[in-house]
């Protein structure tokens, strides 16, 4: 049956080719590689923390600025080889054979701005590390938290893709924090603005929306979600403000919502776990769930 039916299946499929999202015939026009994006983001860890994910050993006779140099440049060649691509992807050009002269000049800015920013994002993780390092009795030291901690995973990953994201590169920004978020299970959405020394603990579930604003200082747990209170608006919402601002030393336990572009939560509050907020908290408030009744039934007892 198959064997006799094929050339109407393949007809079908091959009709279905015409659509936008199917890009595989016009001219110059490929996705970035997510193999590569990883690899990026693998080989970038090992300047940032070096001796934790690489055989170098920096003591000694080694050369520190050696190791970063060479390093650098490979991560360089890579990374703009993929925003080429994702350049060529979103180009207006629909004919483009090979990335012109403007998208080679926006990559060679691009990369520019994101290595001048680096060691900043090398300061501000190591304010992070010790964030984690302090807010939580179980780290039994600062090299535990950089070489175990899922949290730092996906905070190292989103201060690079959002470097990226402030340069307006498509599509790289997305593949990174998804790689985080499927190996972490932590979603903080590149376009969101993170000050120092944020702390997650445990991590699974906590999903940070893109508009998010949060100050320095903030502690979040599990299962935390701050974002929209409705995306019904679909694409007419995208630029809009639609996730809260959470000030400085804000914590927000495990399984609280905290959602809406207008929504603020001041400085110093104290989220209580399983709370769902969708107004505005003053500073150093305490907000918690009221009169929440737990009943526990016995085998063989009746309501």
């Amino acid at each position: 049956m198959f064997g006799e039916n094929l050339d109407r299946i393949v007809a079908a499929i091959e009709k279905n080719y015409e659509a936008d999202e199917i890009f595989f015939t016009k001219p110059g026009r490929r996705f970035p590689s997510r193999a590569a994006v990883k690899n990026v983001l693998k080989t970038l860890r090992r300047v940032l923390f070096p001796g934790y994910f690489g055989p170098e050993m920096l003591s000694g006779a080694a050369s520190p600025g050696y190791f970063i140099g060479s390093t650098l440049i490979e991560v360089e060649r890579e990374l703009r080889d993929q925003i080429v691509l994702a350049l060529t992807y979103t180009s207006d050009d629909p004919d483009a054979c090979c990335p012109p002269e403007d998208i080679q000049k926006r990559a060679d800015e691009i990369m520019a701005a994101f290595f001048e920013e680096l060691p900043n994002i090398q300061r501000v993780l190591l304010t992070d590390v010790q964030a984690l390092f302090d807010g939580d009795p179980a780290a039994g030291s600062k090299e535990e938290v950089i070489f175990t901690y899922p949290g730092l995973y996906a905070i190292y990953v989103y201060r690079v893709a959002h470097v990226l994201f402030e340069q307006k590169v498509p599509i790289i920004p997305r593949v990174m924090t998804e790689l985080a978020h499927s190996g972490t299970g932590i979603d903080i959405g590149a376009g969101a603005t993170i000050g120092e020394y944020f702390f997650i603990d445990h991590g699974t579930g906590v999903v940070i929306g893109e508009t998010t604003e949060i100050g320095d200082h903030v502690k979040i747990y599990q299962g935390v979600t701050l974002g929209a209170l409705s995306t019904r608006g679909g694409q007419r919402l995208a630029g809009v403000k639609r996730h809260p601002t959470i000030g400085d030393n804000v914590t927000i336990y495990s399984n609280a919502s905290v959602l809406g572009g207008e929504t603020v939560v001041g400085e110093g509050s104290v989220i209580a776990g399983s709370t769902f907020v969708t107004f505005s908290v003053p500073p150093h408030s305490r907000v918690s769930v009221k009169d929440q009744e737990i009943t526990v039934r016995q085998p063989g007892e009746r309501d």
